[in-house]
């Protein structure tokens, strides 16, 4: 029996306007539109669109235009269609579905509901186009007070290793093989630009690469690929990876296909094998582990790095995160149920993990209660979309954010959700030599530095409005923040009053 699942999309291929010049064939991936020789004719296989939009943006006759297929099943809001097809798929298949990208569903979106404070009369704004601005963020973990010396000149107390942000927004781990060389480099070169930083992901660095090591978060996850003395060197933080907003509890997955002579080199394994990241860290079975591995970590780099832990935002997350904080991490990472990623299953994407708001007020609540906070940076990541939601993220306690899809858009992703198949239409998900050459860094690197100088404008708007001059007396500020359309509970989680009040 032929399973019969409708198409996504519709290309109409407007017969006036189509000159023939086969830019769509050219520039399609999924094999979507294809030239037909016999009928001398560009033509559509519609089951094979993915809405990516590569080849409407190119056609230089606006021919094309893409739009969801309405035949629909029968209304249920029980048995939506995406329920359907998906048991269909794997009534055929038998296996798991994969997907890329963070979780689509319509979860109460916490940003959306948090507004922030401003000043008015008593406590007069600040104009940043006139006046200092700060955004400048520490990363690292501070002493509980410092002290000078008799001459009040010269500091007596030791600090750990700190690294310094000029904007609180750093550009999130995206492995080398799940992202092309190009987007990495592009990643590299804007967060040299913006004095940020640039995360490897658990793929290792490239030798071209090394130079931006200044700029660059060097990932140590469970499968170790590309890990040696050099790499680790290489960076001014080194990351621990536990777990993933997008697939809490399960390990990572390059399929053989995505890895090239490049990646086989980056990543220390065969070229064209699977690289497969266990779900646990084998080493880490408990704190005790995790502590020995944190400071084999501060051993290994001289005791000159701080070290960051990054794990799923899940319902215990304050919990471990005090444990981590004990351990010696200098920087915990929060990664909330909305990350992206090149593949997971879906079932896991849309039903582990909770959103990165609770998290992320959960546990600086923790920390504070126990006398710990100043020991441990806070990074959060997981659905960041702009300006408005880093200052809200600062003020609920985090030090700085990560954004990975946010990125990725910039640079021409459109969430067409087929990162794993490793077919990118605007060559960003793939190692296919001809697409990845669709990603120019020159270009890229520009489109970042320009979103995070626009997010940092906008930052400093906001604090001006709040009557703020340092991002310093933003965070962890809840009274900047009301809630509007929460619950009595989820007021509560966040530690914040509604608006009004």
């Amino acid at each position: 029996m032929k399973t019969y699942i409708p198409n996504k999309f519709i290309v109409d291929r407007d017969p006036e306007r189509c000159i023939q010049c086969q830019v769509c064939v050219n520039q399609c991936s999924f094999d979507a539109n294809y030239y037909d020789a016999e009928d001398d004719e560009v033509k559509s296989r519609e089951e094979n669109c993915v809405g990516c939009h590569r080849c409407v943006v190119f056609c230089p006759t606006q021919a094309l235009t893409i739009r969801k297929n309405p035949l629909d099943y029968r209304e249920n809001f029980n048995w939506r269609p995406e329920v359907i097809e998906d048991i269909l798929k794997q009534a055929e298949s038998g296996a798991m579905i994969l997907t890329g990208m963070g979780n689509d569903k319509g979860y109460r979106v916490y940003w959306d509901h948090l507004v922030l404070n401003a000043s008015q009369v008593t406590n007069p704004s600040i104009d940043p186009l006139r006046e200092p601005m700060e955004l400048t963020t520490y990363l690292g973990s501070k002493p509980d007070k410092v002290e000078l010396d008799s001459n009040n000149l010269k500091l007596k107390t030791k600090l750990a290793p700190q690294v310094k942000l000029d904007i609180p927004v750093i550009f999130a781990a995206m492995s080398y093989g799940a992202v092309s060389i190009n987007v990495h480099e592009s990643l590299a070169r804007a967060a040299t630009e913006a004095g940020t930083l640039w995360n490897t992901g658990e793929g290792g660095l490239h030798s071209k690469l090394y130079k931006y090591g200044a700029n660059t978060i060097v990932q140590v996850a469970s499968g170790r690929f590309g890990v040696h003395q050099n790499y680790l060197d290489a960076g001014s933080i080194v990351e621990i990876k536990i777990g993933q907003g997008a697939k809490p509890g399960i390990g990572g997955h390059l399929p053989g296909e995505k890895v090239s002579s490049e990646v086989s080199l980056t990543r220390m394994i065969p070229q064209g094998t699977d690289a497969l990241s266990p779900a646990p860290q084998h080493d880490i079975y408990s704190i005790e582990d995790l502590a020995q591995l944190v400071y084999s970590l501060k051993e290994a780099t001289n005791y000159e790095k701080p070290i960051s832990v990054k794990i799923a935002a899940v319902h215990n997350s304050a919990a471990i995160a005090s444990g981590m904080v004990r351990a010696g991490a200098d920087i915990i990472v929060l990664d909330g149920f909305r990350g992206g990623t090149g593949a997971t299953p879906k079932i896991i994407r849309d039903n582990v993990g909770i959103p990165i708001e609770l998290a992320l007020a959960s546990v600086d609540s923790r920390l504070r209660a126990e006398g710990i906070r100043n020991r441990a940076s806070i990074v959060v990541s997981g659905g960041i979309r702009n300006s408005g939601d880093v200052a809200k993220a600062i003020a609920l306690g985090a030090d700085a954010v990560y954004i990975g899809t946010a990125a990725l858009v910039a640079l021409g992703c459109t969430l067409c959700q087929q990162c794993h198949t490793g077919k990118c239409a605007w060559g960003i998900c793939t190692n296919n030599l001809t697409l990845t050459k669709r990603i120019n860094p020159d270009i890229g690197s520009r489109r970042l530095a320009n979103l995070l100088r626009g997010w940092s404008l906008e930052l400093k708007d906001i604090l001006g409005g709040m009557g703020l001059n340092a991002l310093e007396s933003l965070r962890g500020n809840r009274l900047s923040l009301r809630g509007i359309g929460l619950t009595d509970t989820e007021l509560k989680i966040l530690g914040v009053k509604m608006a009004g009040d």
